[in-house]
C-alpha cells in the first residue's frame, strides 16, 4: 500500500481554489454515461458534485495566509495484488478508504475544546480513479528512452525530403531522386526496427509516455481541508513535528502529525478488513529500510522462510528492482554492488508502489 500526503501546488505557490485540483479529478468522467461516472465521496454521503466539493473547501480558509496551503492531497495506492485480493472491487476500496480517514485523524497530536481530534472534525472528499498513465519517470519510459530519441532523431531526418517523393513511379524519377528514394525507405525501415526493438511494448507498440497502463490501477485521490470542520482550528499533516507541546501565549499547546503511523496504520487497516496476508517487502517498514538501509533490507530478505522469500522475489521483480543482483551473503554486500542495485532501487521506488 502506497500512501502519499501533499500540500497542492501551481506553478510554485499555493492555489487560493480548490478548483483546479476538482477539474482534474474529474477527468476520467469526460465521455462516460452516468451511470460509469465516480463521484466524490467522504464519511457521511456518496455520490458528491464537484460544486459543493469546491464550495466546502474553499470556503473553509478562515486565518489561512496567501502562502499557506489551503488543503492538503492524500493518495491512496494499492498494489495490483492487494487489490486482486479484493476484486478490485469500487465498494470495499470507499469502505477502506473511510477506515484510513479515521486513521488519519488518529495520527494528530492535537486537541479541539480539550479532547482528541475525531472524524467529524475534519473536512475531506475522495474520489476513486481507475486508470493510471506512464510517466516520464517510469523505468519503462526512461529504458525507452534512447530508442525514442533515435526515432525522433530519424523522424527529423525524414522530414527534410519534398512532399510526394515516395508516390513517384520506380524507374521515372532522375538518379538524384532514386537515391533519395532509397535512403527515405531505409529511414522507414530503421524506424520500424528501433519500434520493435524498444524493451517495453504494450499491444505490440513501443510504451510512450501518456500511454495507459495495463491491469487494475484503480486508486484514491483524497482532498482535505486545511482548517478543521468548524473552519476554526489548524489541522496539518504537513506539519514537522511528529507529537510535541509548545507553549503559545502562557498556554500549553499539543502539536504534530505522526505520518509513519498513519502509513503503518493504513496497511494494517487493510490486512485487518480483507484478512490480507502481507509480505515483508509489501510493508511500509520494508520500504523505508530499502529507500534508507538497503544492505540491512536484501539480508532481511534473505532471511525470510523459503515460501515468504520466494513470493518477496516475485514481489520485487514485478516493481522492477534488480532482484538478479541481490547478494547471497554478506561479503558481496560490497559498496561497489549496492551502488549498481541501489541505481535500480531508485528507479523502482520512484516509478512504482515499492515507493513511499
Amino acid at each position: 500500500m502506497y500512501v502519499t500526503i501533499s500540500a497542492q501546488k501551481l506553478e510554485g505557490s499555493y492555489p487560493q481554489s480548490v478548483s483546479g485540483y476538482v477539474a482534474y479529478l474529474e477527468k476520467e468522467n469526460e465521455g462516460v454515461s452516468k451511470e460509469e461516472m465516480e463521484h466524490f465521496f467522504n464519511q457521511y454521503g456518496e455520490a458528491i458534485n464537484r460544486e459543493e466539493v469546491i464550495k466546502e473547501i474553499d470556503s473553509n480558509t478562515a486565518k489561512l495566509k496567501k502562502t499557506e496551503p489551503k488543503f492538503y492531497s492524500i493518495t491512496i495506492n494499492p498494489s495490483q495484488r492487494e487489490l486482486r485480493a479484493i476484486n478490485n472491487s469500487v465498494t470495499d476500496l470507499k469502505r477502506y478508504t473511510k477506515a484510513v480517514m479515521e486513521a488519519y485523524v488518529t495520527s494528530f497530536n492535537r486537541e479541539i475544546n480539550g479532547r482528541k481530534v475525531t472524524i467529524a472534525d475534519i473536512k475531506y472528499y475522495a474520489k476513486l480513479e481507475h486508470k493510471r498513465y506512464f510517466k516520464g519517470s517510469d523505468t519503462e519510459i526512461i529504458e525507452n528512452q534512447k530508442y525514442a530519441s533515435e526515432v525522433l532523431k530519424l523522424k527529423q531526418e525524414l522530414r527534410k525530403f519534398p512532399m510526394g517523393i515516395q508516390s513517384a513511379q520506380k524507374g521515372t524519377q532522375p538518379t538524384a531522386k532514386k537515391a533519395k528514394l532509397v535512403k527515405q525507405r531505409e529511414l522507414h525501415k530503421r524506424i520500424e526496427q528501433l519500434e520493435r526493438e524498444a524493451p517495453h511494448q504494450l499491444h505490440g507498440k513501443r510504451i510512450v509516455q501518456g500511454m495507459e497502463k495495463p491491469g487494475n490501477q484503480s486508486h484514491i485521490h483524497i482532498i482535505v481541508s486545511r482548517k478543521d470542520a468548524s473552519n476554526s482550528v489548524s489541522l496539518s499533516p504537513g506539519s514537522t513535528y511528529k507529537a510535541s507541546k509548545v507553549t503559545i501565549k502562557g498556554k500549553e499547546v499539543k502539536r504534530g502529525f505522526d505520518r509513519n503511523q498513519f502509513y503503518k496504520d493504513a496497511e494494517k487497516v487493510f490486512d485487518r478488513m480483507f484478512v490480507y496476508n502481507r509480505n515483508y517487502v509489501e510493508s511500509y517498514k520494508a520500504r523505508k529500510l530499502l529507500k534508507h538501509k538497503p544492505t540491512k533490507f536484501f539480508l532481511k530478505v534473505l532471511q525470510l522462510p523459503s515460501n515468504e522469500k520466494a513470493l518477496a522475489l516475485k514481489l520485487l521483480k514485478e516493481q522492477q528492482v534488480p532482484v538478479t543482483t541481490i547478494p547471497t551473503n554478506k561479503v558481496q554486500l560490497a559498496i561497489k554492488a549496492l551502488k549498481q542495485i541501489k541505481k535500480g532501487i531508485d528507479v523502482g521506488i520512484r516509478s512504482s508502489s515499492i515507493g513511499y
